[in-house]
């Protein structure tokens, strides 16, 4: 079934950027606009914008830019219908379905689509499961030792896979699944040398669904309860086209409103470790389970908090084998604290051995920032070894350096000083010499990059027509740039708009970019069919793939702040002041540029007949047509005031 027309309409009147944005980062005011670090990539400071006005978000850093809809699709990773279908159950719009696909329709769903509705049959499958007599007494028995009641066992989709080769991939065949859809969402194996025997992934084991940040299953974690010795304790799904490990956190999407709502994350190794945590009362909590924390995983908590807890089983030889990751949680620009649980304890076996109270008291009374944390797991070492408290004070400097903010960085060094008894001044010398050493192997690494970069084109053969291609696409952008932003504004006392000036102005000539020649016939069909009075409505207007582009021209990462008039009374003239010169200047600079081109063109035909040796009369007409497009070079050049020699 498809949305229809009706419900996309209502979404796409009723979704406030603002709030899709805020569903999944902070938001601060600059401005006219919002503003927060990119949930796309990693940065340090802001430059993801977001436009009330205009309804449409910007990554100034990473080139990410769209309206609501594209915003949930881009962060989601779903399609279209699905970010419509996410949309109208934020704002309780109801969906209407056109009518029934056929089969063919059906099949044709895209790949992605395809091994979403695969993994939630699986999990559906696996929960099911505990009611068989297998599942009761072995899956579902060893959730209720671990003291999981079934509000929390559904909270989770938590399930069994049965002992058998195939007892999923029946159920699935049965329900109609592709085998090669079932391959690829990673629930059943091909056995080597033997591509007709197909087995299921999971066999007797209990299973933990994965869900993404949207709540869809993405694959599964499954415990294995006997005590096989070729067995592995855990096995988790592969990598897929919707589950990228390095991505995901087990838990988020059952933590990100908690985390959000207490401006922390506590962070914990493994499934049961989160689920114990739950039933103890705490939801603000994420697993990397039981795999090293990556860069991607980071910037996911980032999305909801600055806050990091990071909670450690009582072993000290493993929580010094596992602290680098608080040094990547530093440098993601997180504020990081950490608790230790008394030795031969986890999260989830202390929980259930003191209860949820005292288990809440403990977290409380025992956090402590990182600076303190690491110290003390050291303390006892230095303390009788004058070398090894050289080599902490180093490492804990490190740490400090990792820090992206100046000020939390002078800080922690203040308390460094403080706990390690030795001077301030030390600290910082030190600091400053990692930092320093920091910045020369990032200058070391990008000057290598921009030598191979320089060797790399030094291969490609340059012609003289790219350099004037490459000029001229930057008028073309120019011009494009004024017809979004200003497409309705009017130009004269006739009422002719900018976007009617410029497409009368270049009608007769083709765009030499292709995505920009695409955009520019775009707005002709668009002008010709019917008028727009606003963005959004010219943003309906193109297809949604169009639809960032369009944005990436117009949203600005800059803007003039309001004091310059308000709090100091001056003046400060904006580009829609002056529209008239703006658009004026623009075309003259496209047309230069592109009459540049064809004088190069012409310049390449003379030599062309001259080396052939073709006729005399050829070659004068050539060299006639080549003076007469230099006269309007050399006119266009005097309208802007360049001087040629």
């Amino acid at each position: 079934m498809s949305i229809s027309k009706l419900t996309s309409d209502k979404v796409k009147e009723r979704a406030d950027i603002v709030e899709v944005v805020g569903d999944y980062v902070p938001l601060k005011k600059k401005g006219q606009n919002m503003w927060a670090c990119c949930p796309f990539h990693g940065e340090k400071s802001p430059s993801f914008s977001v436009s009330p006005a205009k309804q449409i978000y910007k990554c100034f850093g990473c080139g990410k830019a769209g309206d609501p809809i594209q915003f949930v699709m881009d962060i989601e990773g779903v399609g279209f219908q699905e970010a419509i279908r996410h949309l109208a159950g934020k704002y309780g719009i109801e969906v209407e379905e056109d009518e029934a696909r056929t089969p063919e329709q059906n099949l044709e769903q895209n790949e992605r689509e395809s091994l979403f509705i695969a993994l939630n049959f699986a999990k559906d499958f696996f929960v099911k499961n505990l009611q068989t007599e297998e599942g009761r007494s072995i899956g579902l028995s060893y959730f209720k030792e671990r003291g999981f009641n079934p509000q929390i066992i559904e909270k989770f989709d938590l399930g069994y896979a049965l002992d058998g080769w195939n007892h999923f991939l029946k159920a699935a065949n049965a329900a109609g699944f592709e085998e090669e859809i079932l391959l690829k969402a990673g629930l059943i194996l091909q056995k080597e040398g033997d591509p007709n025997r197909l087995y299921d992934r999971f066999r007797g084991r209990v299973t933990f669904a994965i869900h993404n940040i949207s709540g869809k299953p993405i694959g599964f974690g499954a415990r294995i309860l006997t005590k096989e010795k070729n067995q592995p304790k855990y096995i988790n799904s592969p990598e897929t086209p919707i589950y990228h490990k390095s991505d995901v956190l087990y838990g988020m999407f059952q933590a990100k409103k908690a985390i959000r709502d207490l401006d922390n994350c506590f962070l914990v190794e493994g499934y049961t470790d989160v689920i114990s945590m739950h039933l103890s009362g705490i939801e603000n909590v994420v697993s990397s389970s039981g795999t090293s924390l990556t860069e991607g995983q980071i910037k996911l908590i980032k999305r909801f908090t600055n806050q990091v807890t990071v909670l450690y089983d009582g072993d000290a030889a493993g929580i010094k084998a596992s602290i680098r990751g608080i040094d990547l949680l530093l440098e993601g620009g997180l504020n990081v604290k950490a608790v230790v649980f008394p030795d031969g304890d986890d999260p989830d076996s202390y929980s259930r051995k003191v209860g949820s109270q005292a288990f809440q008291d403990y977290l409380k009374e025992n956090s402590r920032d990182f600076i303190g944390f690491k110290i003390g797991l050291y303390q006892e070492e230095f303390a009788r070894d004058p070398i090894r408290k050289a080599e902490v004070i180093r490492e804990i400097v490190q740490s400090i350096g990792k820090i992206p903010d100046p000020i939390i960085r002078s800080v922690y060094a203040k308390e460094a000083s403080g706990l390690l008894q030795i001077e301030e001044e030390i600290i910082h010398s030190e600091l400053n010499k990692s930092l320093i050493k920091s910045q020369k192997d990032h200058f070391k690494k990008v000057k290598e990059e921009a030598e191979a970069e320089e060797k790399l084109e030094e291969l490609v053969p340059s012609h003289v027509q790219v350099s004037f291609l490459e000029k001229l696409s930057i008028h073309e952008r120019e011009i494009l740039r004024l017809m979004s932003l200003y497409f309705s504004e009017s130009l004269d006392d006739e009422g002719k708009t900018v976007l009617e000036y410029l497409l009368s102005e270049t009608l007769e000539t083709k765009f030499q970019t292709a995505n920009y020649e695409r955009l520019y016939t775009l707005f002709k069909e668009m002008t010709s069919k019917s008028l727009v009075s606003d963005l959004k409505s010219l943003l309906s207007k193109f297809p949604n793939e169009k639809k960032s582009e369009i944005i990436d021209l117009i949203q600005q990462k800059w803007e003039i702040s309001p004091h310059w008039t308000g709090r100091h009374g001056i003046l400060v003239p904006t580009e829609k002041d002056n529209l008239v010169t703006s658009s004026y200047r623009a075309i003259i600079w496209y047309k230069k540029r592109y009459v540049e081109k064809l004088m190069s063109e012409a310049s390449q035909n003379i030599k062309s007949a001259e080396m052939n040796k073709e006729d005399f009369d050829r070659v004068l007409i050539l060299q006639s047509i080549y003076l007469e497009v230099k006269k309007v070079q050399m006119l266009l050049s005097k309208e802007l005031s360049i001087v040629y020699g």
